[in-house]
């Protein structure tokens, strides 16, 4: 699966992360709902970091379209809010 992390570009990564992704993508998404700050930026930290470290990046030249796309690291709490579905940002 292609991720593209918004302002950073895009990582290819096996599918057998998914539930991983998910996992920390649901700690994003409680964070949100309580209005917890710390706890939002915490949470998507990791997740944006275990794209980064599980996934291979691709060149930026690389035209490829994206199966999930994620904020950028600097999102808000209230920007991310605008991005989540009913699955979150990572849909099972």
């Amino acid at each position: 699966m292609i991720v593209r992390i918004l302002g950073e570009g895009q990582w290819e990564l096996d599918e057998a992360h998914l539930a991983a992704l998910n996992t920390l993508d649901a700690e994003v998404e409680r964070a949100v709902e309580a209005g917890d700050e710390a706890s939002f930026a915490a949470g998507l930290a990791r997740l944006l970091d275990g794209v980064r470290t599980e996934g291979s990046r691709l060149p930026d030249e690389s035209l490829v379209d994206s199966d999930l796309i994620l904020p950028p690291s600097d999102a808000t709490l209230e920007e991310v809010r605008e991005l989540l579905t009913q699955e979150g940002l990572v849909p099972d």
